[in-house]
Order: structure tokens, then C-alpha cells, then sequence
């Protein structure tokens, strides 16, 4: 045995250095389902602020994002996320959210722990315009990063606004009964994530518009992506 284990070390040994075993690639080193190219190629006006980089860093956080069952839903998943990004920020532009006239109302001061960060600071920010000091404070919590303390990370770096994103993707059902992931990897189709998302202000004919932007938007990138973009679109 002592042998054996010799001869391992021996010929894990490159000149003399001991070569370190490498553990597993995570989602964004194995590769992620969009390329850069094609990333640009979605987003062609968005402000530099939401990096591919960042978007790839993310990754990290939830794994199981764009990289559960087949190619095919993968890519039906990451083009789904992006689609619904796309239609919250007006194609990755808006970095913070425009109607400045709403921030006073996004502090539930009755929470425990109040708004530390002031009355007005937890305004929509990020990829899917993360709101209101309760999510600042669950999104934070899941993270590891105090964004009830100080919730402008997420408009500081693009790493921590698309971690935000994938926070609530890969665990908030929202309005709806499922996770926009599950939605996606379960073959609930695109319509449950919008749904999840928005579904009280936008599903069951309330805003077809609205809804018809989000499909528009997830058609096009499964397009880029090469692959159909299933059943069930509209909720």
C-alpha cells in the first residue's frame, strides 16, 4: 500500500512540484449556456454597468441556474431569465428604477429590524429591480452580504445585482406557486415565470401588453440560443 501511494505522488510530481488535484469546475468555469457574443448581441444598448463578467461571477451563488437537465433547457431557462431582465431594466439600461417618486414606500418599517439604511434607500435596483427593505434583507441574508445595512451594492457591483437576480429566481415564487427556476426545469413554461414575477399585475389579462413584451423579449433570445422556446408562453 505505502508503495502504491508512492507511486501515486511520484507521478503527480512535475520537477519536483506536487501537482494539486483541482476540484470540480462551478456552473460559470464549466461554461456558462450564453457566450459573450451572444450575450451582446441580446443586450446591444445595455449600460456597461451589467457586465458579462459580473453575470458569470454570479453564477457561483446558485449552480443549478442554466445548468440543470438538457442543453435545450438550459438554454430555454437562461433565455428565460434574461428575457424577464431585459423587460424589468428596458434591455439591461436601467441600472436603478425610474419612478424616483415611489422610493419613500419601499421601507416596511414595522419589520424588526426597521430601515437602518434610511426610509427612501430601498428603491428597485438590479437586474430584477430588487425592492423593499424585507427582500433587501432576505436577498442579503442568503448572499452573505449586509444589504439591508447597505443596500446600494447592488447598484455598485454588477457581480452583487445579478447575484440579486438569481436570489429571487432560484428561490422566490412571488406572486405565483413556483420558482421561476422550477418553472423553467420542470416544463411549467415561460408564462409561470412571468407569473412569479409580476403575475398580479400582469397575468389573467391584466396587463397583456406588459406580458407580450416579456414573450417578445424571451422569443428573440432563444432564437440567439439556437433552441425552441417551448410551450406554455402566456399566463
Amino acid at each position: 500500500m505505502r508503495r502504491r501511494i508512492a507511486a501515486i505522488l511520484s507521478s503527480l510530481a512535475l520537477g519536483g512540484a506536487v501537482v494539486a488535484l483541482q476540484p470540480a469546475p462551478s456552473a460559470s468555469a464549466a461554461g456558462f449556456v450564453v457566450s459573450e457574443s451572444q450575450f451582446n448581441q441580446m443586450f446591444p444598448n445595455r449600460n456597461s454597468f451589467y457586465t458579462y463578467s459580473g453575470l458569470t461571477d454570479a453564477l457561483s451563488a446558485y449552480p443549478a441556474f442554466a445548468n440543470t437537465g438538457s442543453d435545450t433547457v438550459k438554454k430555454q431557462e437562461a433565455a428565460a431569465f434574461l428575457a424577464n431582465v431585459s423587460h424589468e431594466t428596458g434591455g439591461l439600461v436601467y441600472v436603478v428604477e425610474q419612478n424616483t417618486s415611489n422610493y419613500p414606500h419601499y421601507c416596511d418599517a414595522s419589520q424588526p429590524y426597521g430601515c437602518p439604511a434610511g426610509q427612501a434607500a430601498y428603491y428597485g435596483r438590479g437586474p430584477i429591480q430588487l425592492s423593499w427593505n424585507f427582500n433587501y434583507k432576505a436577498a442579503g441574508d442568503a448572499l452573505g452580504i449586509d444589504l439591508l445595512n447597505n443596500p446600494y451594492q447592488v447598484e455598485q457591483n454588477a457581480s452583487v445585482a445579478w447575484k440579486t437576480g438569481l436570489w429571487y429566481w432560484d428561490t422566490q415564487s412571488g406572486p405565483g406557486t413556483m420558482t421561476p427556476h422550477n418553472a423553467m426545469v420542470n416544463g411549467a413554461g415561460f408564462g409561470q415565470t412571468i407569473r412569479s414575477i409580476n403575475g398580479s399585475l400582469e397575468c389573467d389579462g391584466k396587463n397583456p401588453a406588459q406580458v407580450q413584451s416579456r414573450v417578445d423579449a424571451y422569443q428573440r433570445f432563444t432564437q440567439v440560443l439556437g433552441v425552441s422556446p417551448g410551450d406554455n408562453l402566456y399566463c
